[in-house]
């Protein structure tokens, strides 16, 4: 690794997985305005995440369509003439 351009201010960390509720506890620099308890006792910043390793369908197996904001309709609106052509 090159010396001087990794941060210095690594911290205790609670990312959470908003689509299971799973957390867990890791060291990050990421910013984070939220707090939370964690096991231990301890409060530590929380981040917030969308999707993670446990929820993920490449790691679960299970084929779990996530659609966040709507991207699927979206796209299936509109490409809707070009895909009933192609049935």
């Amino acid at each position: 690794m090159k010396n001087g351009i990794h941060p210095s201010n690594y911290r205790f960390v609670v990312f959470q997985d908003m689509s299971n509720g799973t957390s867990f506890l890791s060291k990050s620099t990421a910013p984070s305005r939220e707090n939370i308890k964690w096991e231990d006792g301890n409060e530590y910043p929380l981040i917030k995440l969308e999707i993670s390793n446990t929820s993920h369908p490449f790691y679960t197996g299970k084929m779990k369509l996530v659609d966040t904001a709507g991207r699927v309709d979206k796209f299936m609106n509109r490409y809707k003439d070009h895909i009933g052509k192609k049935k």
